[in-house]
């Protein structure tokens, strides 16, 4: 019989090869299989499980509640080889983190927000200029994640037919993601001047700086703060505000709520949403339905009116 540090390797192993990524969870789970080990226990038991995931006294439950989960899903794949495994009941630790309310920008925000893109300093750096006003543009009308839209190669972009490719998202899925004409012309022009500047030096990503290197997702960010404080909508001593991924969770609402203003049947149409946005599971794209006023209002008014129709 395998030892519990063997089975582990093996469980991360086929995991991993269902496209799971596991990095928190598999440093977690040998953590795990060490404290197994200083006790000299050879199998999961639900008490060395509980006291694992509660060893740090200060941090949040949902973070011992995330901890048990990764072992009771060790332990179910455990069991298979050793009788002997306890799992954990889901009844366990289950306190749920609350997901926070994204913030939804207003057209005339996200106007701002690429106007004050344009005019990013030193005067002389068009590059970067044109480079974040696409790559803000860019996240506002297709919904990609931040770092899909960062981590787009020139081989990922089809500016001829008008799509993206998104390679290695979430769970190692590829998907594609069609362009509007609109924005298949600025990312051409994009193009144009960012190989004006390159001047016939090769960049693998499509998004770069001047010296033709990937950007890096830090410098990014600290771009972004420093236009969402130029325009108002982060006050300029905090540390909390919009993001880059609300944009993604504005694009998903504006969808849904196009839909209901045309009649469209937009709960039927929601696995087609999820799919476009590469959501692991249409699950994810319900939660806009709860956790927007606008959209529950949307949804219950159209609930209405099929009540009206019937005779």
């Amino acid at each position: 019989m395998n030892t519990l540090r063997e089975a582990v390797t093996d469980y991360l192993a086929m995991r991993r090869a269902l496209g799971f990524k596991l990095e928190k969870p598999g440093v977690g789970l040998l953590d795990f299989v060490s404290f197994l080990e200083k006790h000299e226990a050879t199998y999961i038991t639900v008490a060395y499980a509980l006291e694992w995931a509660q060893q740090q006294s200060s941090v949040q439950p949902s973070l011992w509640a995330q901890k048990l989960g990764w072992v009771r899903g060790f332990a179910r794949y455990r069991s298979a080889f050793d009788a002997r495994t306890e799992i954990p009941a889901t009844a366990l630790l289950p306190h749920q983190p609350k997901r926070a309310r994204p913030y939804i920008y207003t057209d005339e925000e996200i106007q701002k927000l690429l106007a004050a893109a344009l005019q990013l300093k030193p005067a002389s750096a068009v590059l970067k200029r044109q480079t974040y006003f696409c790559l803000l543009g860019l996240l506002a009308v297709s919904g990609m994640r931040p770092g899909e839209a960062i981590g787009l190669k020139m081989k990922n972009v089809d500016l001829v037919a008008g799509i993206l490719t998104v390679e290695g998202a979430k769970f190692g899925k590829s998907r594609l993601v069609p362009l509007h004409a609109s924005t298949q012309k600025v990312l051409s022009d994009y193009k144009l001047c960012r190989d004006k500047v390159l001047n016939g030096r090769s960049a693998e990503y499509f998004f770069v700086n001047d010296a033709g290197k990937r950007l890096h997702f830090t410098e990014v960010h600290q771009n972004f703060y420093l236009l969402s404080r130029q325009i108002g909508i982060r006050k300029p001593d905090s540390s909390h505000g919009p993001h880059l991924m609300d944009l993604r969770h504005r694009f998903a609402i504006e969808v849904m709520l196009r839909w209901y203003g045309s009649g469209e049947d937009a709960e039927r149409r929601l696995p087609l949403l999820s799919t476009y946005l590469g959501h692991v599971n249409v699950s994810s794209t319900y939660w806009y339905l709860t956790a927007f006023p606008q959209l529950m209002g949307a949804a219950v008014g159209r609930l209405e009116k099929r009540w009206e129709e019937q005779p």
